[in-house]
């Protein structure tokens, strides 16, 4: 079946506007640098430089993240640790969410902390997707403008905590955060 020149070019303009508005909606369900940096610099209370630092890794290793979660945590070990955190997740586009986490650690580490968590959250098809463990190795952070940064992975779901709070720790260890929707008594 042959189309005729006319078809032929409009079926063409078609698909040349397909193909630009497909990258368009994909970066509307992403949240920008800018909109990360001011979440982050008003939940955290520090200068929009200091932010903008420590995203910087993320944003050029991932993209624009499509959630974020920003909370509190508390952790404390003597060699085995646990971690407890509650807060909020954000998905571009579809509000707010309550959500905890909690792990377990086991490593050469002593210490307790209290932190400002702010998370980039990439990848993430729902907000269902969020309720696993994520593995980590805390003492991989490296620290920008006084911000902790390490990443987590789960198959293709990035993890990029940042954190930011009081307290001595100090050490290595390896350990998962639990995310789920109701608090946890128990760190597993």
């Amino acid at each position: 079946m042959s189309l005729s020149p006319g078809l032929r070019i409009l079926a063409a303009a078609a698909f040349a506007l397909l193909a630009l508005a497909a990258p368009a909606s994909a970066a509307r369900d992403t949240f920008s640098k800018n909109e990360i940096v001011q979440a982050a610099s008003g939940f955290f209370g520090t200068t929009s430089a200091a932010v903008a630092a420590a995203v910087e890794r993320a944003f050029r290793d991932y993209g624009g993240p499509n959630a974020y979660i920003k909370g509190e945590e508390g952790s404390a070990a003597l060699v085995v640790g646990a971690r407890y955190g509650s807060g909020m997740l954000a998905r571009k586009g579809h509000g707010e969410r309550k959500i905890y986490w909690q792990g377990p650690s086991v490593g050469f580490d002593v210490g307790a902390n209290a932190s400002k968590c702010f998370t980039l959250v990439y990848n993430l098809p729902d907000e269902d997707a969020i309720f696993q463990r994520f593995p980590g190795v805390e003492g991989s952070y490296y620290f920008i403008a006084g911000i902790g940064v390490n990443y987590q992975q789960v198959d293709n779901i990035i993890l990029v905590p940042m954190r930011t709070g009081v307290g001595v720790r100090a050490g290595v260890n390896a350990g998962y955060l639990s995310y789920t929707r109701k608090r946890d008594i128990l760190p597993f």
